[in-house]
């Protein structure tokens, strides 16, 4: 068992399977890559963005085309400066295309709806608005089948206000990206004819094409192994010492005292 082996288990499960039997057309496979060299190179040259692990080409899954692995940071909470990034990130396909071919695609789709749903969090829900100030709205689940006749907690002029500044936050984020990679089109070449060469381009191809990352990461990978180590090895000793001590009750612990600890949410 290899590196590579725990490597393609991963992608497996985070991006599907590899769909070697699904043929792409060269000028699909042409826009794909761009695509994915937009999102890479925005995530690359934005301060607030998860490192970017690995940039693929591979049509994986039911519907993805190519996709971008990202080594996730752990957050509590995030700001909107943080949130903005990310939009720009995601917005980041979209842009490519329209640079460098001059149209766009249906490609784009899962980005534009993960970007609308997240800037409607940010007006309505988390007060992010100097419109609307300090207040929150709680928006309808998109899988509710009465989602239709689900009355708003507001009125219409209310509704307009926030799909004017849902409108205003992410066209600001996608000129704000087009701009970025418009100044980057000599990189964003190169990338995208290296993704065309190779399908898959890892973190240290990319430093060879777009330079050093110019904003230092919170936390490496090797550190996130250490922590991992040390965390087994303190549960691996504290084992040991509730082994050798004299249980103290029968009784099994109450709901309060139970202790769950819940994984991480990855981010997209």
């Amino acid at each position: 068992v290899h590196l590579s082996d725990f490597e393609a288990g991963i992608e497996r499960v985070v991006a599907g399977l590899a769909k070697q039997n699904r043929v792409l057309s060269a000028a699909e496979r042409r826009t794909v890559a761009y695509h994915e060299a937009g999102h890479a190179i925005a995530g690359w040259f934005l301060e607030h963005c998860d490192p970017l692990l690995k940039v693929s080409i591979v049509p994986r899954g039911s519907a993805a085309l190519g996709y971008a692995m990202y080594q996730p940071q752990e957050r509590a909470i995030m700001t909107r400066e943080e949130l903005l990034d990310r939009m720009c990130m995601t917005l980041g396909g979209r842009a490519a295309e329209d640079i460098v071919f001059g149209r766009i695609s249906t490609g784009a789709s899962d980005d534009l709806d993960k970007v609308t749903k997240q800037a409607y969090a940010q007006i309505a829900s988390l007060g992010m608005s100097d419109a609307l100030g300090v207040r929150a709205f709680e928006q309808p689940d998109s899988n509710d089948p009465f989602v239709g006749v689900a009355r708003k907690p507001y009125g219409e002029e209310l509704a307009r206000t926030i799909d004017g500044e849902v409108r205003a936050l992410v066209s600001g984020a996608y000129e704000r990206v087009h701009a970025l990679l418009d100044g980057k089109r000599e990189q964003l070449e190169l990338l995208a004819q290296r993704l065309l060469e190779k399908d898959n381009l890892q973190s240290g191809d990319l430093e060879e094409i777009l330079g050093k990352r110019p904003f230092a990461e919170r936390r490496t990978y090797a550190e996130i192994v250490a922590d991992a180590e040390r965390r087994q090895a303190d549960k691996s000793d504290g084992s040991k010492e509730d082994d050798s001590s004299p249980p103290t009750s029968t009784r099994p612990p109450t709901p309060e005292a139970a202790i769950v600890d819940e994984p991480a949410t990855p981010t997209a």
